[in-house]
């Protein structure tokens, strides 16, 4: 094995893992609020832009079998740069929304690859007294690059927006930047990952020895005890949120006359994207310390209350229409810090069900239905909100949370400590 120091590349290629799914899953629908696409268009053809990390575990045996996982995370890599350089050629046309929605495509589908190859590449690149200390600096970058998504390359193009008066143009810099860092990304983990002995390319697979694990994999998944009340929780457990997320920016962007609050996009970039992702890394934080000290059984009521009423906020925005940005910030970093602090339960419920033979596949199978809870009513949302307003919309994400709070009840949990 070559040795690199960890610090060197841990970092950076978390960093490269959050970045395109943050810019995929939020950046496109504030750009595409900004180019005047309709709430109906943004929340549905966004939201199919999850399927790809809704079928990630399809085609995870490919990535363990085909090249390495280093080759995989360098062009995966310069896969996504392209597509990031592809959306920025196009946004200045006639037919922007379908050529950048294919860019996008092509991102997710590279970045969920990416999560496959980057994932399983951290377990053989370090022993596990190193992984153990690092998953803590891995999560950090990761939600640095929610940060750098959310907030700072939005308030970059609400500069160059103010500057320029030209939005496209303004967005097309944004994404060429963007192009920039994957590819330097890319030529850095090339020459600074390490070599793990591991990771070696698997010879004498047949089709068969692949369709046999394949199947078994799946087969023990859905045999397991409880997987009935397991899969609704799953995809349960973020129904409110799954169509908050969607419509919290436009509704922050859009014009008081439509029922919006009209901030300027740096001030959304602040407000969703800094605030908001700092209450969620603090939740995330206090999530984890609290699960640690007294179990997931102790924690999943007050957590599914944390993920849940905290969406109030956002009624109350709809309904009082506030000036004071302090107050709007306020209302999302309360909103942000309530899903940092529940979203804990659901990742430790997810990881406690994967346990046994076949863990990791089934951690991944687990986090499909995950991302398909969200992909599902992300889709009709936007036209929901359309027809009844935001005010209505919003007492309906309070009722989408209901589910959740009948299903706990059923489910089979582990101390997880």
């Amino acid at each position: 094995m070559k040795i690199r120091n960890p610090w060197s590349w841990i970092p950076s290629l978390y960093f490269a893992e959050g970045l395109p799914y943050v810019v995929v899953m939020t950046l496109s629908v504030i750009m595409y609020k900004r180019m005047d696409i309709s709430n109906t268009d943004i929340a549905l053809y966004t939201s199919w832009l999850y399927f790809p990390w809704v079928i990630k575990p399809l085609w995870s045996p490919f990535v363990d079998l085909i090249k390495t996982k280093r080759w995989w995370i360098y062009t995966m890599q310069l896969l996504i740069g392209g597509g990031m350089a592809g959306v920025a050629f196009m946004l200045p046309g006639d037919f922007f929304f379908k050529a950048t929605l294919a860019f996008f495509w092509l991102m997710a589908f590279s970045s969920a690859t990416h999560d496959i190859a980057a994932d399983g590449f951290y377990m053989l690149g370090l022993s596990e007294e190193q992984q153990a200390f690092f998953i803590g600096i891995r999560n950090t970058f990761y939600r640095v690059a929610m940060l750098t998504g959310q907030g700072l390359l939005v308030m970059l193009a609400g500069f160059l927006e103010a500057a320029t008066g030209r939005i496209p143009f303004a967005w097309s810099i944004v994404f060429f930047i963007l192009a920039g860092m994957f590819v330097g990304l890319a030529l850095w983990h090339k020459f600074i990952l390490p070599k793990p002995a591991a990771d070696i390319q698997r010879s004498q697979i047949t089709a068969q020895t692949i369709f046999t694990e394949f199947t078994q994999t799946f087969i023990r998944f859905f045999s397991k005890k409880g997987i009935i009340p397991a899969l609704i929780f799953m995809l349960t457990y973020r129904l409110g949120e799954s169509q908050l997320v969607k419509l919290a920016s436009p509704f922050l962007l859009d014009k008081s006359e439509v029922g919006g609050l009209g901030l300027e996009t740096s001030q959304v970039g602040f407000a969703y994207g800094t605030v908001g992702v700092i209450a969620l890394l603090l939740g995330g934080i206090l999530g984890g310390i609290a699960i640690s000290r007294k179990g997931l059984k102790y924690w999943i009521w007050p957590m599914a209350l944390a993920i849940s009423l905290p969406n109030l906020v956002y009624l109350y925005l709809a309904y009082a229409l506030p000036d004071s940005l302090f107050v709007i910030n306020l209302c999302v970093g309360i909103e942000q810090f309530g899903y940092g602090f529940g979203f804990t339960a659901y990742t430790m419920y997810l990881m406690l069900f994967a346990e046994g033979e076949y863990k990791t596949s089934h951690y991944a199978i687990s986090t499909g239905f995950m991302a398909l809870g969200m992909m599902l009513p992300g889709m009709i949302s936007g036209w929901i909100q359309e027809q009844i307003g935001y005010p209505y919309f919003f007492v309906w994400v309070m009722i989408c949370c209901i589910p959740l709070f009948l299903v706990i009840p059923f489910l089979k949990i582990k101390s997880g400590k």
